[in-house]
């Protein structure tokens, strides 16, 4: 059975791995002397601060929901795929109702800390790992609107909804 500590050393070894791929850290590494890895821990600590003490918690939230994921939805488009395609416009169709939820409600007067729970939904509903986007779609926006649509548009989703929670199935 391994630490925590080990577990922690392996996760560090595998973001200094996937941050070694861009050359411009590794330069940075060297001449700062400082850890490419500890220097974007640090960074991810410093955003995460600013969120939960809400300076710029707006702002950066923002930044988590359009831009990170802006940045993926281009590689998608880019790609010969098609399932990455779909995961993005899932997530800007669900992204979209919650701003539009959001600023009907107005809520970040209403709940403490609104921007902290804001940016783990987000992250939730982008990572493809969690599959947040289409979980949401599946439960509420689907079976809502999708009278509004064709029947084979509709018929479509739902095989679409199959294949996806099929697929998903097998890499759990």
């Amino acid at each position: 059975m391994s630490s925590f500590q080990d577990k922690a050393q392996h996760h560090i070894a595998n973001i200094d791995k996937e941050l070694s791929k861009y050359p411009a850290l590794t330069n940075l590494e060297k001449q700062t002397s400082v850890p490419k890895v500890y220097a974007f821990l640090g960074l991810i600590a410093t955003y995460f601060f600013f969120i939960f003490f809400n300076i710029g918690g707006q702002l950066l939230t923002n930044v988590a929901g359009f831009v990170i994921p802006g940045y993926y939805s281009l590689e998608a488009l880019f790609s010969a795929g098609k399932s990455d395609d779909t995961q993005w416009l899932t997530y800007w169709v669900v992204f979209a109702f919650l701003t539009v939820f959001e600023s009907a409600v107005n809520a970040v007067y209403w709940f403490p800390f609104y921007y902290t729970f804001k940016f783990i939904l987000v992250l939730w509903l982008a990572l493809p790992a969690t599959g947040g986007a289409q979980i949401v779609f599946r439960s509420f926006i689907q079976p809502v609107f999708a009278r509004y649509f064709s029947g084979a548009g509709a018929s479509a989703a739902n095989l679409r909804a199959k294949v996806d929670s099929s697929t998903s199935d097998k890499t759990l």
